[in-house]
């Protein structure tokens, strides 16, 4: 199927073969045409897909008869409101509605909080046909009456599963009340949760459900692989893998705004540029090392997963969890940034003992084990405990330990102790692994460093294969 096969207007098709694009991703191709009917649509898609494509293409071809050149304010409502979760998911939507409807006088802006509100105000005065918008900062504008929202006739959520992680449910039913009922619905998301169907149920008239890829599922042409290693080697051990492996653009996660800070700092000491993009850091900030990133001038990029929504990078070869992410969901929308599209990427995933927990979450969800590679020179501690049990062992002592004997407590139980009764993600872990017996701390000795090291992440029962 090409993309002239799909409805379009000549305009958009025109900007489509511009832009190098001669055939449809499965989810465009299933979308597009069900979108120009004016049906609601609620589809299920993982990042990568095309899915912004998929929304934005039918939405300029549906609104393409309303385009003027007019300078009226009156003869510009607002008639398409998309809304995202991040500023960064924002100003990636409009670029795409830009390049897109190229050829159509339509006009569009994206308003997102975190700067002035001045000159968001000006370009809404002089009308507007598509508004882009984080739920936030459209209410902002709502309550300032500087946005008029009652000619709108489409309304897309991208990305709804993230908006109601980030508690945007109250303001997203909110924005939903203040419009016309008679309108299109689009609702894009990678998970599908009770909560988003409830929201779908309450907004949406008899949608068409697609699902392009089973849900909840990483995209497959992103190769997975678990790293395991000490969480004090870490940051050596991304060192060793981006020099080695001759990376030139990596994008890394991590859990806090101020680990992002400090990694991109030592990277920066090894001789690897990086920067830093989080909450903290003010739009123009993030924008300018996100610019940098793009244009090659810094390699690496750590991320929390707030401030890395809507990061869009061609061919971007690697992603990086430097921390496991606490919610198995995320990890599928943190490896979605690479493999998109089609292209192929890697995911790796540097793992300690006090992340299996959160590991076994993710394959849970997957629905399948993630292949584990040991880097040698760079293999955890035998017996390595979780941190919170760690402290309450009595220091391990090797002159009480019989020559060429293991640590304490093997990787296999470890693990054990962890999988048998996973704790939620805001509880500490509380585990109290018993000794190895001294039978078994002799086979240990005897049993190469790489099989020790692959026990600490191979799933209880299967210790024998």
């Amino acid at each position: 199927m090409a993309f002239s096969d799909l409805g379009l207007v000549p305009e958009i098709l025109r900007a489509v073969v511009e832009c190098g694009y001669t055939e449809p991703t499965p989810v465009q191709a299933q979308v597009i045409p069900v979108a120009l009917t004016g049906c609601d649509v609620m589809a299920g898609a993982q990042t990568g897909t095309g899915k912004t494509a998929g929304f934005t293409l039918p939405m300029l071809s549906r609104l393409a008869p309303f385009a003027t050149t007019s300078p009226s304010p009156a003869r510009h409502p607002v008639r398409a409101l998309i809304l995202t979760p991040t500023r960064e998911l924002a100003m990636q939507v409009e670029e795409s509605v830009h390049t897109y409807g190229k050829y159509l006088p339509l006009r569009t802006t994206v308003v997102y909080g975190g700067v002035n509100m001045n000159a968001q105000i000006a370009i809404l005065r002089n009308g507007v046909d598509i508004l882009v918008a984080t739920p936030g900062r459209l209410l902002d504008h709502v309550q300032n009456k500087t946005v008029n929202l009652s000619m709108v006739q489409m309304l897309i959520l991208d990305e709804a599963d993230r908006m109601l992680d980030m508690g945007f449910m109250p303001d997203l039913r909110r924005i939903i009340a203040l419009l016309p009922a008679q309108r299109q619905n689009m609702m894009f998301s990678a998970t599908f949760s009770g909560e988003i169907k409830k929201l779908a149920d309450s907004m949406m008239n008899a949608p068409q459900l697609i699902e392009v890829a089973r849900r909840n599922t990483a995209a497959e042409t992103v190769r997975q692989v678990v790293l395991p290693v000490h969480k004090e080697r870490k940051h050596a051990l991304l060192t060793h893998l981006i020099k080695t492996r001759q990376l030139r653009q990596v994008l890394v996660f991590c859990g806090t705004k101020l680990g992002a800070n400090r990694l991109a700092q030592h990277l920066s000491r090894d001789g690897i540029p990086a920067n830093a993009i989080h909450g903290d850091k003010t739009q123009q900030a993030r924008v300018e090392a996100l610019d940098q990133f793009k244009q090659g001038v810094i390699q690496v990029l750590v991320a929390t997963d707030v401030a890395a929504r809507g990061i869009d990078i061609d061919q971007l070869p690697c992603v990086v969890n430097y921390d496991m992410p606490h919610a198995a969901e995320d990890y599928v929308h943190r490896i979605g940034r690479t493999g998109r599209a089609g292209a192929s990427g890697e995911a790796w995933s540097l793992v300690s003992v006090d992340e299996l927990r959160y590991l076994a979450d993710i394959e849970r969800l997957l629905g399948a084990k993630i292949p584990t590679e040991i880097i040698p020179g760079f293999e955890p501690e035998l017996g390595a405990m979780p941190e919170p049990a760690r402290a309450r062992q009595p220091r391990f002592d090797p002159s009480k330990q019989a020559a060429g004997a293991s640590t304490p407590v093997s990787g296999a139980a470890a693990r054990e102790a962890l999988m048998a009764s996973p704790p939620t993600r805001r509880e500490r872990v509380d585990i109290e692994v018993p000794d190895t017996p001294p039978a078994l701390r002799a086979q240990a000795a005897a049993t190469p460093v790489r099989k020790q090291v692959a026990a600490l992440f191979r799933p209880p029962g299967n210790a024998g294969n």
